[in-house]
């Protein structure tokens, strides 16, 4: 190897060498018509050793052997020039001072421009062969794709393609309509995005690469729509906060995901703001073997903390959770603490023992149709008296700001889950209009795509088992957000509360589950034919749609163009707030029926389908 690259650079040296005495000749013979007269020819000669001298080391001194032929580019042009301008210099210099007048000044001129096209040219001649040699391979091996896009993540990516024998780039698409019929790299824009399926047909191609990483996400979703509903196999190039990050190249293509036809715009956080009020801090987590409980460690980790508490009522969790800390933060503080947010005794010793600063909220019941019926009561203990419980410990050993996890389905409820939910909302509302206790600050989305129990996860297992798969209602809508993004709003919003707030994350457009369904099968590599989709109806408790504000709730801007503020109704009444503080008292357990008629006193909003 070492052997064989010696012999190469020695070749280059070699060519150079030869090009800086041909054309020094080349130069004269120019200059005189092809008959040089005998005087010049001498000095021609006898001045070539000094223009070798001069030349030879300001090639090596401005890294022209740095390059590689095979990859010359505009930056070894660059050299070559420079290189060259500064031997010219020098040449007519030592020729002035030395007063060799055998020289034509013409000369002086003519061999750097002959220089640079003969050094430069041979670099690129040979690129042009090596790519001519590679794209003609190309062009006759190869699965054919075709890309969407036409800029400089397309312009890229046919290179890299093509030294892959796997790959063939047979057209573009783009949505520019002044770039169709132009081509990049020797390959066709053939028309716009929505010819996707004529163009496939036409040219037998099963693939698709969406190769534009700088448009906006709602951009390449529409895109990526349009690629999946052609029922092509569909692949996209890394984000741009990838490529610029240097993680990943163009080259690396990957499948298309569900996550990638929401088209959710990247998460700006305050860092600065966030690494003031976290770093060094004592902060715990509850549900922090959840979806948004673990990511919510996995983030906050990042912020240096003096102690991180992970609580959950869940062993299993709890142990995955310390496995991939142990792996991920070694160095961290953290405590895994298994426990119920209901038992004050044991929240009574944490939080005397580790004074949070900060709590993040996230344990709750969840599950609409689950928490129907037999298991009201507990919903109601879990996420309305265990919240409590949480506020009251927080209020006694001083935290700073307490963050409580909230839905969508807490507006205007028609579930036990739901209203349980709002409840705790209105709870903490109501805690913060009476002492000068925590910060309580409520932040409300909607669903997130691929937690626990998403109906994410069902559509996989369902597609897996070749179907059917089961949808409740063909006009049903959701909003989804990404488990990262939910995480990173609820941290920001954490920040920017000064009590009492309920902050609504910005969550898109509503996405018809019917529609997901679809877009999960084809992704899959199926067809509606090869697995059928059924229509179940509407579970106990839930909704066609979701809504992120009450009746009686307006928001209004803040600085983050992700978060608002909903306007809530005042505070409840003491009355209101005795009679709730009696019923999270009881033990004894409360019926379905009951549980809902009392949720109606302290949830107004509530309307719960009729059993």
């Amino acid at each position: 190897m070492i052997k064989q690259l010696l012999l190469k650079r020695s070749l280059v040296l070699l060519h150079d060498f030869v090009a800086i005495v041909v054309c020094w000749c080349l130069a004269y013979w120019l200059r005189f018509n092809l008959d040089v007269p005998r005087i010049y020819l001498r000095g021609a000669l006898h001045a070539l050793p000094l223009v070798f001298a001069i030349h030879a080391p300001a090639f090596w001194f401005f890294g022209l052997y740095r390059g590689v032929w095979r990859y010359a580019s505009m930056m070894d042009l660059r050299r070559i020039i420079q290189a060259v301008a500064f031997s010219a210099v020098i040449s007519a210099a030592a020729v002035y001072m030395l007063r060799l007048d055998a020289i034509p000044r013409s000369v002086l001129i003519l061999h750097p421009l002959l220089l640079i096209l003969s050094m430069g040219g041979s670099r690129f001649a040979y690129r042009a062969w090596r790519d001519q040699n590679l794209y003609g391979r190309m062009t006759l091996t190869g699965e054919p794709v075709l890309l969407l896009g036409s800029g400089d993540a397309a312009d890229r990516l046919i290179r890299e393609l093509a030294h892959s024998p796997d790959w063939r780039v047979v057209g573009l698409l783009s949505e520019d309509i002044r770039r169709i019929g132009q081509e990049l790299q020797g390959v066709k824009v053939l028309g716009q995005h929505r010819d996707l399926m004529t163009w496939a047909r036409k040219l037998s191609v099963e693939r698709v690469i969406v190769a534009m990483p700088e448009a906006s996400q709602r951009k390449r979703r529409q895109a990526m729509e349009i690629a999946v509903q052609a029922g092509l196999a569909v692949m996209t190039v890394p984000s741009m906060e990838d490529l610029l990050s240097g993680k990943v190249a163009v080259s690396k293509v990957r499948q298309v995901q569900v996550e990638d036809l929401l088209g959710r715009e990247p998460v700006h956080l305050d860092d600065a703001g966030l690494h003031t009020w976290l770093d060094g801090r004592t902060m715990l987590v509850t549900g922090a073997g959840g979806s948004i409980g673990s990511e919510l460690a996995r983030q906050l980790a990042g912020f240096r903390p003096r102690l991180l508490i992970l609580l959950d009522i869940s062993e299993h969790a709890l142990h995955r959770m310390e496995q991939e800390f142990h792996r991920t933060h070694r160095d961290l503080a953290c405590a895994f603490l298994v426990g119920d947010v209901k038992d004050a005794a044991w929240l009574d010793r944490i939080f005397s023992e580790h004074r949070p600063s900060v709590v993040f909220h996230a344990a709750a019941y969840k599950h609409v149709p689950l928490m129907e019926g037999e298991n009201a009561w507990q919903a109601v203990r879990n996420n309305v008296a265990g919240s409590k419980r949480l506020a009251d410990a927080a209020r006694k050993y001083g935290t700073d700001k307490f963050v409580l996890v909230s839905t969508d389905k807490a507006v205007n409820p028609v579930s036990v889950m739901g209203a349980s939910k709002r409840l705790a909302e209105r709870v903490l509302t109501a805690m913060q209009s009476r002492d000068d206790g925590p910060r309580f600050i409520t932040v409300r989305f909607g669903n997130v795509l691929d937690s626990n129990g998403s109906v994410i996860h069902t559509f996989r297992e369902q597609i897996a088992r070749g179907g059917p798969v089961t949808v409740t209602h063909p006009e049903m809508v959701r909003y989804f957000m990404l488990i990262p993004e939910a995480a990173q709003l609820v941290m920001q919003a954490g920040l920017m509360g000064r009590g009492g707030e309920i902050f609504v994350l910005e969550m898109g457009e509503p996405v018809r589950v019917l529609d997901l369904a679809c877009n999960m099968i084809r992704l899959s590599g199926f067809t509606g034919d090869e697995v059928r989709i059924e229509f179940s109806g509407l579970r106990p408790g839930e909704k066609l749609y979701e809504e992120l504000l009450t009746d009686r709730e307006k928001t209004l801007p803040t600085p983050h163009p992700k978060l608002r503020v909903a306007l809530s109704e005042n505070a409840p009444d003491e009355d209101w707030w005795s009679e709730l503080e009696s019923w999270m008292l009881e033990t004894s357990p409360c019926a379905g029926g009951e549980v809902k008629r009392r949720l109606r006193r302290f949830v107004p909003e509530y309307s719960p389908q009729a059993d």
